[in-house]
């Protein structure tokens, strides 16, 4: 460096975006969109592209082009978007699929996507149609606002609230009551990152507290002679490329506690500074794996901030039921009521079915739908002599109540069909996974939860599946190709793990032949109603790849499933 020159210091990229969000607050500049949408792409300065854009659940998609079928090359020359619509508890009425769908038809070619955290995505926006999109769903009660960036993203719950006859309680009026207090206000726009909330009355916790940043399960104590139902507190939850579990905090919260504890909790995160050195490491779940806190800590700092002492904790008890996807139909709690689960295969649908099972709630329920954190669809409050024809009327339009193991069980992230993130492509993947494990072993018959997602972010989660398929790209005659590195045995509840690296991967051509081997030699080598799970908990990593890469699937094995019993539920 010569005399009189100075040096510049390179922005990180966390000091960026804290720059970025001190100086707007992108809630309250709809106007920019909309000056956008007249004035066309170019417009767009950088800084909306890169991070304003997505506190209104807007990315920059990638082109399209996939393995299996992507629509390839479009994007590169035409820039588009993806929207992210948040469901609050998956709940959604008739109406407000219809405008989704009618939105689909007209601006995203006919297709959107169910999420893990029931949500709704459009594809291929333009700039110029987004304000009209904004503007009709917002007319219909649905928004995009906070649906991505570093603030409160969905808050999921069962989507069985209300109906489920072995419910503790119907906490989705706490979901939307939540969203209501941590999105819009501007106090609560700029979070480290982004921020998780799952609030749920469900004793399966089918809507996964355990990864969530804050997850509320309910529980009943006795307390004076009185039966009282509050929740269990969770914190710090999160996959990603670093996974941890939610830590419970020894505290039991009443129904009227839930709002100021959630609003603490989300004031902690907010208000540390620590968490704002690096994007990587901007989750909540960073005070513990980072910054020495622990449940007791937590605690402390929560009633601190909420002025008051919580209750000890009650009788928590974690599910052994590890999946449950909610395909097929059952008895609501409410008399000669039924709800009827569509398993939607990697969470595609196109604007007509969108249309149809709109129509079909409307013409054989009450016009609710309910969508799953397994990307599913349920339309409920359906009497009982109108399930069969509504089951018929659904299977017509390729959205089946019913399904080998392999299409129930399956769940994908966006891929790099759209996502700028993602190293492989995941939705016609996956599709194809599916044909190809049908037509191999058509008599296995156990649930068995394969998720596959493009990157180590994890928006597929494949951290607690059965199955777990990370993306990759391997060399191939000098050429680069997909190919996915297994991670086995994940579990939640009772039972929970995070799937285990076993140390093999292989092309995502060779991914159908792998799996066939080591459902065959775990048929062949568990022992009685041993679950998959289970099986995969107590075999060396050595095992399971020698079972994932053996040339020869065992006769054994093959003979096991001709007459398998399923397993039971425990994972």
């Amino acid at each position: 460096m010569g005399f009189g020159e100075t040096a510049t210091v390179k922005e990180t990229k966390a000091q960026r975006a804290e720059r970025l969000k001190a100086a707007k607050n992108p809630w309250e500049c709809l106007e920019e969109i909309e000056n956008f949408a007249r004035n066309g792409y170019a417009s767009i300065p950088e800084e909306w592209l890169k991070t304003y854009f997505r506190w209104w659940g807007v990315y920059t998609q990638g082109d399209g082009a996939g393995v299996l079928g992507g629509k390839g090359g479009e994007g590169k020359s035409t820039p588009y978007f993806m929207l992210r619509i948040r469901i609050p508890n998956g709940l959604i009425r008739s109406s407000q699929l219809r405008c989704v769908a009618r939105l689909a038809e007209k601006h995203a070619r006919g297709l959107a996507d169910l999420t893990v955290r029931q949500n709704i995505q459009l594809h291929w926006l333009t700039i110029e149609s987004l304000p009209e999109v904004l503007r009709e769903l917002d007319q219909c009660g649905l928004t995009t606002l906070a649906a991505c960036g570093d603030d409160t993203r969905n808050v999921t719950g069962c989507p069985l609230a209300g109906i489920d006859a072995s419910e503790i309680c119907d906490a989705s009026p706490l979901a939307f009551q939540i969203q209501k207090m941590l999105v819009g206000p501007r106090e609560f726009y700029n979070l480290p990152r982004k921020f998780k909330i799952c609030v749920t009355g469900c004793p399966v916790w089918c809507s996964y507290p355990e990864i969530n940043d804050v997850g509320l399960t309910a529980t009943k104590r006795t307390l004076n002679g009185r039966l009282e139902t509050g929740f269990s507190l969770r914190i710090g939850g999160g996959l990603s490329s670093e996974p941890q579990f939610a830590v419970r905090l020894p505290a039991f919260v009443r129904w009227e506690q839930v709002l100021p504890v959630v609003r603490g909790v989300a004031e902690i995160f907010r208000d540390s500074e620590c968490l704002r050195q690096s994007r990587e490491r901007a989750r909540l779940k960073y005070l513990f794996l980072r910054h020495g806190w622990t449940a007791a800590s937590f605690l402390e700092a929560l009633e601190g901030r909420i002025g008051f002492r919580l209750d000890p904790p009650a009788d928590d008890r974690a599910p052994s039921v590890n999946y449950r996807d909610h395909v097929g139909i059952y008895p609501q709690k409410q008399p000669g009521s039924f709800y009827v689960g569509m398993a939607v295969l990697r969470g595609r649908m196109s604007a007509e079915q969108m249309s149809r099972a709109a129509g079909a709630a409307e013409q054989y329920g009450s016009g609710d739908l309910r969508i799953t954190n397994m990307q599913n669809l349920l339309i409920v409050n359906v009497p009982k002599f109108y399930a069969d024809p509504l089951a018929a009327e659904l299977e017509q339009a390729g959205l089946p109540i019913s399904g080998s193991p392999f299409w129930r069980g399956a769940v994908a992230c966006t891929g790099t069909e759209f996502c700028k993130l993602a190293i492989t492509e995941t939705k016609g993947f996956t599709r194809w996974l599916v044909e190809e494990l049908e037509k191999r072993m058509p008599t296995f018959n156990e649930q068995l939860r394969i998720d596959v997602t493009g990157c180590p972010n994890s928006c597929g989660q494949h951290w607690i599946a059965d199955i777990g398929l990370e993306g990759k790209r391997i060399k191939v005659d000098g050429k680069m190709a997909d190919a996915y590195y297994f991670c086995l045995g994940g579990a939640v509840g009772k039972h929970q793990s995070l799937a285990r690296p076993v140390g093999y991967r292989c092309l995502a051509s060779d991914v159908p032949a792998a799996i066939e081997r080591l459902l065959y030699c775990y048929a062949a080598e568990r022992d009685e109603g041993e679950s998959f799970r289970g099986f995969c908990a107590r075999s060396a990593d050595g095992d399971l790849r020698a079972a994932l890469s053996g040339d020869q699937v065992p006769i054994a094995g093959r003979e096991a499933l001709a007459e398998v019993v399923p397993a039971g539920l425990d994972g």
